[in-house]
């Protein structure tokens, strides 16, 4: 039950529970074969823990990382992942490019995974984009704002309605409800514009600093995120 819930490898909490860190209902356990059920309380060093098939992160992707679980050549979303943790079918929900840093989450709720790529829950995803070119005009505020087509494939793709709020000069946040390939840097494109940095700030209701100080961090989502992000996709 432990391992399962991500509190180390199997070795390792046969570790824990050996040193008297474990109580069941109260009561010190130091045999790793305890039997638990659904009504036991089960807590770890004081805090009471819970069994969970699911599990839920937010990590703050760097620059250069492939949002994959592994890849042979280059670094990846899986390298931040604790070894505990490998054997849970843990996969990220949707992409960054790998130039993209930011909000990314990564759980092995599939379910979940797939309503808030899905165009039809129109989850928003807000980015900071630093970029070359010229100041945005209300014009193509208004045209990115109504659906643009983009034509820099041999098919015309049609975006769906964005936001653009143009910020210092040479910065601006965009929010999109839909994730097409490279969707912000085509958009810029169109309008010779080159963005030089992007960053996904916020996710729904999940939000994180505009700063890069803390890109590799990985935490665990709290309950009240994870009832969030359910409400939004109608779970």
């Amino acid at each position: 039950m432990l391992a399962n819930s991500g509190y180390g490898t199997r070795s390792e909490v046969r570790g824990l529970i050996s040193r008297g860190q474990v109580m069941v209902n109260g009561n010190i356990v130091k045999r790793p074969e305890h039997q638990v059920s659904e009504g036991d309380e089960v807590s770890l060093d004081g805090k009471v823990i819970t069994s969970s098939e699911y599990l839920y992160y937010l990590l703050d992707k760097p620059d250069e990382v492939l949002t994959a679980m592994e890849d042979p050549r280059l670094h990846n979303v899986g390298e931040f992942v604790p070894d505990s943790l490998r054997g849970r079918k843990l996969a990220p929900v949707g992409r960054l490019d790998y130039h993209t840093t930011g909000l990314l989450i990564i759980t092995n709720d599939g379910t979940l995974s797939h309503r808030l790529q899905s165009p039809r829950y129109k989850i928003r995803k807000v980015y900071l984009a630093d970029y070359i070119g010229p100041d945005w005009t209300s014009e193509q505020i208004d045209e990115v704002g109504r659906g643009l087509t983009l034509t820099d494939t041999d098919t015309p793709t049609l975006l769906s309605p964005a936001e653009v709020r143009p910020s210092d000069t040479g910065r601006a946040y965009i929010t999109l409800t839909e994730g097409k390939t490279h969707e912000v840097r085509r958009i810029f494109a169109h309008y010779g514009r080159e963005v030089t940095a992007l960053r996904r700030i916020s996710l729904g209701d999940l939000n994180i600093t505009e700063e890069t100080a803390d890109c590799s961090l990985l935490r665990e989502l709290t309950s009240d995120e994870i009832s969030g992000l359910k409400r939004l996709t109608g779970l």
